[in-house]
């Protein structure tokens, strides 16, 4: 690379929020740099959705956001929406269905998805320079200067798009975060999101040889529900269910399942009783709920014994952990398997139409690294495209 080759615009990260930044900057005659540390752009959106990325969900609303600004993410969202991206998909023929609630999915694989954006880069003249590191950012008069392992770039304007710190594994780093703080902004903390949960000690002991089994729960924590099938791990709890609550919870919190969702719990005991009085518990159980699951309940919390020998008041009790079954959760799995990245760079410092600092003209964080966080299901895409399009448009 020429020294001080002069940008447009230089978007550092080529995930799923930098590439559609790159498009939407590139389309408008923009001279366009993506700067990837990694071999490839998208190596996150490649490994999504069990590798057929769920690319946005039919039913985003702000509502589906976590962040300490909740009004932030309005203005991205109504002027990109899944209908947007849905419509390009459709334009490179891609196929695709809903699986459930909204989620939609590659028939094929997500690799799809990965070779649509380059192509689109490439369609919109956008240069994409791989297995390069960002030394460091300086501000040089009115531009960028950008040290880099291939060499110093200048540009008009910086976009930082390298994500949060989900999935080290993958290359995930505080780099944004860092920048951020160079240039003044408050980084709010940040935590693991959409993450499994561990139990240690007996809860985990109890549990552990039945890895593998699902259930359909409810979770509670606080005010907040979600409903969807929860699954017992080697190590925990995971599922839909438990990914999406994870995000809300915090150590020490209380955090309920509701085992029966769609059921009455003391209702369906006092049919059982009237119908089965010589039944065992965990028998009557195994009809509504796996059945070594059922078994393993009546093993560690419920005392197994024949419907009619219990008291009004015992049912009642057993109701109540059918209804309100105690998750004791000890932590989480960590950055480590975590989806997302809760917190980052503080949105009251950056234009919600633009993406653009307030604090360093000419600086723009989208993706991950913004304290915008989606819940479980394709919100998080929908969000990297949305904020990624606002920010390429203004550029």
């Amino acid at each position: 690379m020429a020294e001080n080759s002069l940008f447009d615009a230089v978007i550092i990260g080529g995930g799923a929020a930098g590439l559609m930044c790159a498009i939407a900057a590139g389309q408008r005659g923009r001279k366009v740099l993506v700067i990837e540390h990694a071999n490839r752009c998208g190596k996150k959106i490649l490994m999504s959705g069990g590798g057929r990325c769920n690319f946005t969900n039919t039913g985003t609303t702000p509502a589906n956001y976590l962040s300490n600004n909740p009004h932030f993410c309005k203005s991205a969202l109504a002027r990109y929406t899944p209908q947007h991206f849905i419509d390009m998909v459709e334009r490179h023929g891609i196929a695709y269905h809903e699986k459930e609630l909204g989620q939609l999915f590659c028939d094929d694989s997500s690799k799809q998805i990965v070779k649509m954006l380059l192509d689109e880069c490439e369609w919109a003249g956008v240069r994409i320079n791989t297995s390069c590191s960002v030394d460091s950012i300086g501000k040089k008069g009115d531009s960028f200067l950008i040290r880099t392992s291939q060499g110093n770039i200048e540009a008009r304007k910086c976009v930082i798009a390298s994500g949060g710190l989900s999935i080290p594994s993958m290359g995930a780093s505080g780099f944004g975060y860092e920048i951020a703080r160079q240039f003044g902004h408050q980084v709010l903390p940040t935590r693991a999101g959409l993450v499994p949960l561990t139990l240690t000690g007996k809860p985990q002991e109890q549990l552990a040889d039945l890895s593998g089994l699902s259930i359909p729960v409810e979770v509670t924590c606080g005010k907040t529900k979600f409903r969807n099938a929860m699954l017992i791990t080697h190590r925990g709890l995971s599922g839909p269910s438990i990914l999406q609550i994870s995000s809300y919870w915090q150590p020490g919190q209380p955090l309920h399942a509701d085992l029966l969702p769609d059921v009455d719990a003391h209702e369906f005991l006092q049919i059982q009783l009237a119908k089965h009085p010589a039944a065992e518990l965990k028998n009557c159980l195994a009809d509504v709920l796996p059945k070594r699951f059922a078994h393993r309940l009546c093993e560690i919390q419920l005392e197994n014994k024949p419907m009619k020998q219990y008291t009004p008041k015992q049912l009642q009790s057993i109701a109540e952990v059918l209804n309100r079954w105690p998750i004791v959760a000890s932590g989480t799995e960590g950055y480590r398997t975590a989806e997302v990245t809760l917190g980052g760079v503080d949105t009251r410092e950056l234009s919600s139409s633009t993406m653009e600092s307030s604090l360093a003209s000419g600086l723009y964080f989208i993706g991950e690294v913004v304290d915008v966080t989606g819940h479980l299901g394709g919100y998080n895409f929908q969000w990297a495209w949305a904020c990624g399009h606002a920010c390429g448009s203004a550029l």
